[in-house]
């Protein structure tokens, strides 16, 4: 997935879930945060981050001009966005040869899922989860308690009991992590339903992503460890364009 009118800038503070307020080209901004989540780790005043400017923001009826997509950490970019893995999976599953009937948001049950396929004369439901918390290399959800999450899980567990194939995808929203595993010391029910569900038959798949930043029309200088992404001092007229795209298998430890 791409993101175009990139702009680098600088995290000042989070007056709520929904908003913050960053320096840009001088002059202090109030952005969208398109992630409710905490991420206490990675908004810190001082990091650099990268926004999105909406031109078209006044006649969309948007509130701020500008969303905050993604932070620099340790020299690698980190995607923000919640709704940026739902999308990535599309793209990712979309490729599979081995399922057809690919479809978003279907009802089933009480629940609504993110994708449901079909795969080998069989229906399947998957669940996708992104995942923004990490430390010493490793991945975790939710980094706030999820009611949501554990009904999904549970829901997803009763599929397979049915025969229907059922999956969780935990989209990592970075590179440079070693294993993912539930978040015990913040939600330990989250973690139980997720062993359930495994033991159930529900296929507990993760996987980071590739998120890359490169100039517009013009150059811009390349960051540290960034793998040839413009760094978070760069800058380019015509904006950046940032992308994120589902990459390698990551292990899963589950309680």
């Amino acid at each position: 997935m791409i993101y175009t009118n990139i702009r680098p800038a600088t995290f000042l503070e989070r007056p709520n879930r929904f908003t913050a307020r960053v320096l840009a080209d001088g002059r202090t901004v109030t952005c969208h945060v398109k992630n409710t989540g905490r991420c206490r780790e990675l908004f810190i005043p001082g990091a650099d981050v990268l926004i999105q400017f909406h031109p078209d923001a006044k006649a969309a009826g948007r509130k701020t001009e500008f969303s905050l997509i993604a932070v620099w950490k340790n020299g690698r970019l980190v995607n923000m966005d919640s709704q940026a893995p739902n999308q990535a999976a599309w793209e990712w599953l979309s490729s599979a040869p081995e399922l057809t009937g690919l479809r978003r948001e279907v009802t089933f049950g009480n629940s609504r899922f993110d994708l449901a396929f079909e795969h080998q004369g069989h229906s399947g439901f998957l669940e996708v989860k992104g995942v923004t918390l990490e430390e010493n290399g490793v991945s975790r959800f939710p980094d706030a308690p999820t009611l949501r999450g554990v009904k999904h899980i549970r829901e997803l567990t009763e599929i397979a009991g049915q025969g229907m194939e059922a999956a969780v995808l935990f989209v990592i929203q970075m590179k440079g992590v070693t294993r993912f595993e539930p978040n015990m010391a913040t939600q330990p029910e989250f973690g139980l339903a997720l062993r359930d569900a495994a033991r159930a038959g529900v296929k507990i798949m993760a996987r980071d992503c590739l998120v890359s930043c490169r100039a517009g029309e013009s150059e811009a200088a390349s960051g540290p460890d960034s793998g040839g992404s413009p760094g978070p001092d760069s800058s380019s007229p015509a904006g950046l364009i940032l992308s994120m795209s589902i990459d390698s298998p990551i292990p899963v430890i589950l309680p």
